[in-house]
C-alpha cells in the first residue's frame, strides 16, 4: 500500500480549510478550445461546468433540458453555450458535439423506466462513440467507478466498467477517471450518511458497513476532471482517483456523527439484511428512493480502493480527507448554499396532456380542483410565500397530512418528502421540491409542479398570481390529475374531500402571512374557469 494511503491521521485534519469545493484558479496559458459537458444537469456536471468556465475554457453544456441549464447560476456566462441533446438520440448528440475538441461524458442511468439501466448505459455509450467520431471530437473524458477484481461485482459497478470499455473501443482517445464514494454537499453518498446518522442513534446494518472504500471529495473530483484538459499525458489513460485515506462505512458514520455534534452511534452489523431489505429501509429513512438505493447498496458490498496512484504524479494536489469533506458539506447544507444535488439529474418531461391542453389527446379525462383568494395588493409578498413553499417551510397547512402522504410514498418505493428543496428561498426549473419537480417558474406570476410520488396517474399543482386592474391580487391553486384506469379514478375521489380542507387552508395561510387585507375567499373556482398553461417542450420533444 502506498504511504500516502495510510489510515494514520495527521494533526492537520483537526483544522477546517476554507477552500471552496470548486477550484477557481486559471489554468496555464494555452489555446482554449470548445469543451462539451454531457450530463451538465447532474451532480458532478453541474459543478464541472462553472469550474471549467472559471479556468477560461469555452464550454458547451449539454443536457436533456435547456431550460434547466439556463436556470443555473452560471447559465448566462459569456463563454457558455447551452445545447439540448439526449444520449439515446444519436442525431442530437452529433449536433451537440460539433465543433468541440474535448467532451466530458458524465452519464449514468442507475434508474430507467424498464429497470434495465445497464442496457441503457451500453446503448448510450455506443451512441457517444459514434457521435464523437462523426463530430470530430479529439478526446473523451469519462468519470466511472472503481471496479475491484471481484467475481461478485455489483451490476452497478459492472455497468460503469462496461461503459469505459465501450468508449475505449471507439477511435476517439478516452481518459477514464474511476472514483468510489464522492463526498460533497448534495451528493447521494453524503445524503445517505446524513440521513442515516441524523435519524438513527442505533443502526442495524448489513455486513457491508465494514467494507473498505476510498472516498474522495467533490473538490478533488472536479480538480482531476478539469486538470485532464491541461495534461495531454492523460489522453488514452485510465486512472483511479481517491482521497488520502481508506475508510470503512462504519468509520464514515461515526466521523459524520462527530462533525455533526451527535453522540457516537451504536452500529450492529447483522447478516439478515439483504440488499432488498436494505434498499427499502434506506427509502424510508433517507431521501434516496428505493430504485436508486438498491444499485447503490449493491455497489457498497464491493471493496473500492485505488489500485494505482499515477494520477497524483501528473496532477499533484493536497487531497481533502473525509472528515474535512464532511465538515464542508455540513457547512454548505447549514448555509443553504448547495450548488447541485443528486436529485437535479433526470429528464424534465411535461405530461403531453398538459402541453396539448386536450384531455382526449391524452387518452382520458383530466380531473381538476381549484381554489382562490383575493387580496388588496401584495403581489411581491404573495410570491415570496409561494416560491418558498415546501422543504423546511412546509405547505402552510396540514403538514402532518403532507408528511403522512410522503411516508406512504416512501413505503411503496417513492421519493417521499425528504428530498426537501435545494435552496429555501430561490427556486428554478428542474429543482426537486419534496415529492414534486418544478416544471415552470414565472416570477412573480406562476409556479408549476409535476408530481413525482407514486401515483395511479399524472398530477400537476399550479400556483398562479394575477394582478387585477382594481389593484387587487388573486392567488389561485389548481390541482390537475390524469387518472390511469379505475385505480386512478378511485385515488382521485378518495383524496378529493381533503382538497377543500388542505387547499383552502393553504392559500388562507399564505395570504395571512402578508400585510394585505383578504378581500374574498378562499373559495372554490368553477371547473370551467380553471386553466393550466404550459409551453410545449423544446424542439417538440
Amino acid at each position: 500500500m502506498s504511504d500516502s494511503v495510510s489510515t494514520t491521521r495527521s494533526d492537520a485534519q483537526a483544522h477546517t480549510r476554507v477552500d471552496p469545493d470548486r477550484e477557481v484558479q486559471s489554468g496555464p496559458a494555452c489555446e482554449k478550445g470548445l469543451v462539451a459537458v454531457l450530463g451538465a444537469t447532474g451532480y458532478v456536471g453541474g459543478r464541472l461546468v462553472p469550474t471549467l468556465l472559471e479556468k477560461g475554457w469555452n464550454v458547451r453544456a449539454v443536457g436533456r433540458s435547456a431550460t434547466k441549464l439556463h436556470c443555473r447560476s452560471w447559465g448566462h456566462h459569456e463563454n457558455l453555450e447551452i445545447t439540448k441533446a439526449d444520449v439515446m438520440d444519436k442525431a442530437s448528440l452529433v449536433a451537440a458535439l460539433k465543433g468541440c475538441k474535448s467532451a466530458y461524458y458524465l452519464i449514468h442511468s442507475m434508474v430507467s423506466k424498464n429497470s434495465d439501466y445497464a442496457e441503457q448505459d451500453r446503448q448510450a455509450a455506443s451512441n457517444m462513440v459514434e457521435a464523437a467520431t462523426e463530430a470530430g471530437v479529439e478526446r473523451i473524458i469519462y468519470l466511472g467507478g472503481i471496479t475491484p477484481k471481484d467475481p461478485n461485482l455489483s451490476e452497478h459497478l459492472r455497468s460503469r466498467a462496461e461503459v469505459a470499455d465501450i468508449l475505449h473501443d471507439g477511435p476517439v482517445p478516452v481518459t477514464v477517471l474511476r472514483a468510489a464514494v464522492i463526498l460533497g454537499s448534495g451528493s447521494a453518498s453524503f445524503e445517505l450518511l446524513r440521513y442515516l446518522v441524523d435519524r438513527l442513534p442505533v443502526m442495524l446494518t448489513p455486513k457491508w458497513v465494514r467494507t473498505e472504500s476510498q472516498p474522495i471529495s467533490i473538490r478533488d473530483v472536479l480538480g482531476y476532471l478539469a486538470g485532464c484538459l491541461d495534461h495531454p499525458a492523460t489522453i488514452g489513460q485510465d486512472y483511479d482517483i481517491g482521497g488520502p485515506f481508506i475508510e470503512t462505512y462504519e468509520k464514515l458514520f461515526q466521523m459524520y456523527a462527530e462533525e455533526a455534534g451527535l453522540r457516537k452511534r451504536l452500529i450492529i452489523p447483522v447478516p439478515i439484511l439483504t440488499p432488498w431489505l436494505s434498499s427499502h429501509w434506506l427509502g424510508l429513512v433517507s431521501p434516496i428512493p428505493v430504485s436508486l438505493a438498491k444499485p447503490l447498496i449493491m455497489g457498497l458490498r464491493n471493496r473500492a480502493v485505488c489500485r494505482d496512484y499515477r494520477i497524483r504524479e501528473i496532477m499533484p494536489r493536497e487531497l481533502v480527507d473525509c472528515r474535512t469533506a464532511i465538515r464542508r458539506a455540513l457547512e454548505k447544507v447549514e448555509q443553504h448554499v448547495v450548488d447541485t444535488s443528486w436529485s437535479d439529474a433526470g429528464a424534465l418531461t411535461p405530461p403531453e396532456w398538459a402541453v396539448q391542453g386536450d384531455a382526449s389527446y391524452a387518452g382520458g379525462t383530466v380531473l381538476s380542483d381549484s381554489y382562490r383568494v383575493r387580496l388588496e395588493g401584495c403581489p411581491e409578498e404573495l410570491w415570496d410565500r409561494v416560491s418558498s413553499i415546501g422543504g423546511d417551510t412546509g405547505w402552510y397547512y396540514g403538514n402532518r397530512l403532507w408528511k403522512l402522504r410522503g411516508w406512504l410514498d416512501s413505503i411503496v418505493g417513492g421519493v417521499g418528502l425528504r428530498r426537501g428543496r435545494r435552496d429555501p428561498k430561490t427556486i428554478a426549473v428542474g429543482d426537486a421540491l419534496d415529492f414534486w419537480r418544478v416544471l415552470d417558474v414565472e416570477p412573480p406570476d406562476r409556479l408549476l409542479l409535476l408530481a413525482e410520488m407514486k401515483l395511479p396517474g399524472e398530477a400537476l399543482l399550479e400556483f398562479a398570481l394575477a394582478q387585477l386592474g382594481t389593484g387587487h391580487t388573486e392567488l389561485t391553486v389548481t390541482a390537475k390529475f390524469l387518472p390511469r384506469g379505475v385505480a386512478g379514478l378511485l385515488y382521485w375521489w378518495a383524496v378529493y374531500p381533503l382538497h377543500g380542507l388542505v387547499f383552502r387552508g393553504m392559500i388562507a395561510n399564505i395570504a395571512s402571512k402578508t400585510h394585505c387585507t383578504i378581500l374574498e375567499g378562499p373559495k372554490p373556482v368553477p371547473p370551467q374557469a380553471v386553466k393550466c398553461r404550459l409551453e410545449p417542450p423544446e424542439n417538440g420533444s
